[in-house]
């Protein structure tokens, strides 16, 4: 529902009682009036019709909470919901109370808030205070113009504010309580300060969490950093014209303090890590940077409830002084919100559909609209293009040539006479100042910044005129660019600019930049990365034509072969995460759209891995596999439901469905056919997945196509969906198919009868089949070993973390083919290992065994040992980790290793051996015809006691190569000892103490 599917995205989701969004107006106003006629129940307070009237969902939580101590809450919502019918609900909120009860705390219900006492002309200042904000920041959301006089400029009020702006305060898990700090982080535009001055405006009026008698401040960082030494209760009387005895009557009630904090990327001084500089005293008078960190870090005034406007790219920065701060992400416009923002822009139908088909026809450029101020201006150049009949594709080859449009038509183009100044060298300090601040993360520049730009004030005017350029809030003498991504495509543009009188002709960006530039680091965001995909596009031969006469200047691609010699080398680099989607460089390679080029830079990609979560990662990523001639691995972790709008929408439009649409269809198909076409291809990883069922038909298709040739299919921790008929069928069609792994995922009834049906015919040539963490039912167990035994091809069966001792398997496995049998932690018991013998009597391939984390204990050791004696297995390598053995088993396996000559490995880690069984297996260690290599036993609680037998195993035992004997209680006298024996040993080894 799409309310709700809003609160979980923008707000945070740990939330409790988000169902309660489910209510519609009419059930939420019977909610209310229900809950007013609650009897009071033992430590309760009753709540009034007053503070219910106009509250929204999030603020009757609130109340709820406060007014019902721990469980109450929760037990009086279940009651509400059960008189209004509603089961669903009912079971939900049940549901959160189990999962959330053990946090609760029982603690005493803390008194109800109480309005100040205000003196007359106090009460008089205090609605001033509100009515200045209302007359401020009222027209905001009428209408906005951008930048300068650009009239059709609007920031479409989408009503999302509504469901949002309650969200941010919701009580989170696991005590169930209101986030003392919240933190709502974006890209620049997104709309961070503009939700500031809405959740003032709505205070002002008196409508947002009206029950909690706030107070609200909202302060610029910039603006405040320009004062002098001030105490905090200066700066509040500062707002109230001056009333320092009301800022001190408002300061004295932290509780109902909210304080708003933004503009942190314009913030010249820093923050101080030194807790003994920082202040208690609201009355200090401090620097505004002490000032600023006592109220972050809750030194100053720990009971206000503080509300965080900021950058992604300032989070790490001011992380380490927050406490316990609530997360939420600013998202911007959603697809069907981008949609809607075109068609009102336009209002010419044809118009539209023509513009939004281009946009979402360049997923890049479609996802950069997200940002208002982008979508407009996206909006606003293809309207002039249109109306002058050009061809949309030909004048935009990719996202970077509207910003090339955009900004030429600011920037001015006049050569100037003014101390023989030219157009070209103001294009130069200009992008110098711009790649100067991004290379450093600096988004303010003063004075001696432009200067060293070589930026005069004349130009500082010109670009200020032209809504390049704005003055940062509250100074004067402080610059910044209008918007980020203005600063982001300036300095990409100072490595394409070329100037003639430089030795080269143009400035070379050094193997560390380009590196900083297509990276990913870690789980962080590259603050470099708009700036990266700005340079590739620039480097594309007709967008630097577009840039040469929009520009009016000269340009040079120098840089184009030393971004293809650094990004054509092969390097390590973390696999992105769903945050980053697709490798930094694919969108690289995808904005530049030379196939020439990107085939230089990915012919020798080997493996890529890759997170698809939106239909950006599915368009860029179609594009740059179909030139990883050589690629033979993919690890794909795939997110995103691609489906057929047209099938469920009858709007012809994809905006007006979900994400996945018709168009994201076709690039997924794109996308899919790099299984046919690139014949190195041989893994296929898909991990943490959800699929719909078109988007894995389309899958399977394409690895049953004749000239696919992958050999291994990986499924790890996928959804249900993913495993179908479609893709069963796939080990059927696909002849070169050997290994199939399916891991922690539910395997239901159906598809393993598919499994079943597939395994069992002959054109199936399935050599390994491992299937971890399946559950699945006796019945499905026997049908599928009654299968195996039809498939002669198959030589590896591992099964790990299925519980088979209750179906009786071992009578059943079909292990006469079988050259490696791991049944690990599957349940299995001495009951289990004898039948399972039974079966390994007649098998004469078997050369690797597991049965690792069954509890075997000795008995069924015993009986494992007594069969090794008694024939000539062809056994090799014998895993018996963590089966509950003890020193009563040993005699036995001395037995068997010196009677059977085949044996090379065997793992015996962490199992209770101690030293009497390490001195029976030593032992039979010393027998010259022992066979016996690797023997591993970490863990297996012996001392120093055995040490001399194991020494003398190192200095007799000529096949033995490694011994891993760690995390035992040997001592130094006994490492002593066994060192002193390696080195004296004449035969190499390994030995791990």
């Amino acid at each position: 529902w799409a309310p709700l599917s809003l609160a979980l995205r923008l707000s945070a989701s740990d939330g409790v009682m988000l169902y309660m969004v489910y209510l519609s107006k009419e059930n939420l106003q019977r909610f209310k009036q229900l809950l007013v006629e609650e009897s009071p129940r033992p430590g309760s307070l009753q709540i009034s019709w007053d503070q219910l009237k106009t509250a929204r969902w999030a603020e009757v939580v609130h109340l709820l909470i406060e007014s019902f101590p721990g469980r109450l809450a929760w037990e009086v919502t279940h009651d509400i919901f059960a008189k209004m019918d509603q089961a669903e609900l009912c079971l939900r909120v049940q549901t959160e109370l189990n999962d959330i009860l053990p946090n609760l705390e029982p603690e005493s219900l803390n008194p109800r808030e109480t309005q100040m006492k205000l003196e007359g002309d106090e009460s008089d200042k205090l609605r001033e205070y509100r009515l200045h904000l209302m007359n401020d920041y009222s027209t905001l959301w009428n209408r906005t113009t951008w930048p300068g006089n650009h009239m059709d400029f609007f920031y479409q009020d989408l009503h999302r504010e509504e469901t949002f702006l309650p969200c941010l305060l919701v009580p989170r898990k696991p005590q169930g309580r209101q986030p003392k700090t919240v933190v709502l982080q974006g890209v620049a535009g997104v709309g961070k300060t503009s939700l500031a001055k809405k959740v003032m405006l709505e205070w002002a009026e008196n409508k947002f969490y009206a029950h909690k008698l706030w107070n609200a401040f909202y302060f610029h960082c910039q603006e405040m950093d320009q004062l002098d030494e001030q105490s905090f209760a200066e700066l509040i009387a500062r707002k109230l014209s001056g009333s320092r005895a009301l800022a001190s009557k408002i300061i004295s009630k932290a509780d109902q303090l909210l304080l708003l904090f933004d503009g942190f990327e314009e913030l010249t001084s820093t923050l101080i890590d030194r807790p003994e500089d920082l202040s208690e005293d609201w009355s200090q008078k401090v620097p505004w940077s002490v000032l600023l960190t006592s109220l972050l870090s809750k030194r100053m005034l720990p009971g206000a409830t503080l509300i965080i406007f900021l950058r992604f790219t300032s989070w790490k920065n001011l992380n380490p002084f927050l406490k316990c701060p609530s997360l939420i992400t600013l998202t911007g416009f959603s697809a069907p919100e981008r949609s809607r923002y075109f068609r009102t822009y336009f209002r010419n139908k044809s118009e539209a559909d023509e513009a939004l088909s281009f946009v979402m026809g360049n997923a890049i450029l479609f996802s950069m609209c997200q940002v208002p101020v982008i979508c407009w201006m996206v909006c606003s150049c293809l309207k002039q293009q249109m109306e002058r009949g050009a061809n949309l594709l030909h004048t935009f080859p990719n996202a970077t040539a509207v910003f090339v449009y955009f900004l030429s038509s600011l920037f001015p183009t006049r050569v100037r006479d003014l101390f023989n100044k030219t157009h070209q060298e103001q294009l130069k300090g200009l992008c110098s100042l711009a790649a100067e601040g991004m290379w450093e993360r600096r988004w303010v520049f003063n004075k001696r910044d432009l200067n060293l730009a070589r930026l005069d004030e004349t130009d500082v005017e010109t670009f200020l005129s032209a809504n390049i350029f704005r003055r940062v809030v509250g100074n004067k003498d402080l610059y910044a660019f209008a918007h980020l991504s203005f600063q982001e495509f300036f300095a990409a543009l100072l490595y394409v600019l070329c100037f003639p009188q430089r030795l080269r002709n143009f400035h070379v960006l050094d193997r560390f930049h380009v590196l900083r530039l297509i990276a990913h680091p870690g789980r962080k965001r590259n603050h470099l990365a708009q700036m990266a995909l700005f340079l590739f596009g620039l480097l594309n031969d007709t967008c630097a034509l577009a840039v040469e006469q929009a520009f009016r200047c000269k340009v040079s691609l120098g840089n184009k072969k030393k971004l293809l010699k650094v990004a054509a080398q092969p390097r390590e680099c973390d696999p992105p995460t769903p945050h980053h989607g697709v490798p930094q460089l694919f969108n690289c390679l995808h904005e530049i759209r030379e196939e020439e080029f990107v085939s230089q830079i990915l012919n020798n990609c080997h493996k890529a891995t890759l997170v698809i979560s939106r239909s950006k990662d599915v368009q860029v990523s179609a594009f740059c596999l179909k030139f990883c001639r050589r690629l033979q691995e993919l690890q794909l972790t795939i997110t995103l439901i691609i489906t057929k709008a047209s099938r469920l929408y009858p709007d012809p439009l994809p905006a007006s469905g979900p994400e996945g649409s018709d168009r994201c269809y076709l690039w997924w198909q794109d996308f899919c056919s790099v299984f046919r076409t690139h014949e190195s291809l041989e893994v296929l990883a898909v991990t943490n997945s959800t699929m719909d069922p078109e988007s894995v038909k389309v899958l399977s298709t394409a690895l049953k196509h004749p000239h696919c040739k992958l050999q291994k299919l990986i499924f790890r921790h996928v959804s249900p969906l993913v495993l179908n008929e479609d893709l069963i069928r796939v080990l059927v069609e696909n002849e070169y198919l050997r290994y199939l792994e399916i891991q922690d995922t539910e395997v239901r009834c159906q598809v393993m009868e598919f499994l079943c049906n597939a395994l069992k015919h002959p054109q199936c040539f399935l050599q390994c089949l491992r299937l971890e963490d399946c559950p699945f039912s006796p019945r499905n167990w026997a049908d599928l070993t009654r299968n195996l035994k039809n498939n002669v091809h198959l030589k590896t069966l591992m099964l790990k973390r299925s519980s088979l001792e209750r179906f009786e398997p071992c009578h059943h496995l079909p292990v006469a083919q079988l050259e490696k049998l791991s049944l690990e932690n599957c349940d299995l018991t001495s009951l289990s290992c004898k039948s399972l013998i039974s079966s390994l009597v007649s098998n004469k391939n078997l050369t690797h065994l597991s049965l690792a984390k069954n509890a075997l204990k000795d008995d069924g050791a015993k009986q494992l040992w007594n069969a090794l004696q008694r024939s000539q297995y062809p056994l090799q390598r014998l895993v018996l980790r963590n089966c509950a053995l003890t020193s009563e088993c040993c005699q036995d396996m001395a037995s068997a290793l010196d009677k059977n000559k085949n044996l090379r490995s065997l793992d015996l880690g962490f199992n209770s051996l101690k030293d009497d069984g390490l001195i029976l297996l030593c032992q039979a260690l010393m027998n010259p015809d022992s066979g016996l290599q690797i023997l591993e036993l970490d863990k297996c609680l012996f001392t120093s006691v055995c040490c001399r037998a194991m020494a003398s195993v190192l200095l007799n035992n000529q096949t033995l190569r490694y011994l891993d004997l760690s995390k035992n209680d040997i001592g130094f006298g006994g490492i002593l000892h066994l060192r002193e024996a390696v080195r004296k040993r004449k035969w190499g080894s390994e030995v791990s103490l």
